[in-house]
């Protein structure tokens, strides 16, 4: 069964950047799609990114274009969405979330789920 551990949450000031990483243990991430989803406090879950692992395909939600990238790293079977010029509305918990065979965009009907890396922009 595929696990995934999220790891690389913290505080940053304004402009700063982090990575966050979703490890995925067990099973291999090909062939599924590969989501970060971010809840803020008093906030729905919304979908962040999200990456095809089979057809290398990717989505963003229009207020994180140009400032986040998803990629993988298939030796390491790990997941990363680098993070940069950070905004206090980026503060949330991010959760990486696994589909199987489905298709990078719709952010919904995940599989599998982490447990969240809090991320916080604050100066």
């Amino acid at each position: 069964q595929l696990q995934l551990v999220e790891s690389g949450g913290g505080l940053v000031q304004p402009g700063g950047s982090l990575r966050l990483s979703c490890a995925a243990s067990r099973v291999t991430l090909r062939y599924y799609v590969i989501n970060w989803f971010r809840q803020a406090p008093g906030k729905e879950r919304e979908g962040v990114s999200c990456i095809s692992t089979s057809s290398g395909v990717t989505n963003y939600r229009d207020s994180v274009k140009g400032r986040f990238t998803i990629s993988i790293d298939n030796a390491k079977n790990t997941v990363y969405l680098q993070m940069n010029s950070l905004k206090p509305d980026d503060t949330a918990v991010y959760y990486c979330a696994a589909e199987s065979l489905g298709t990078c965009g719709s952010y919904r009907g995940m599989d599998y789920w982490g447990k969240g890396t809090l991320v916080t922009v604050s100066s």
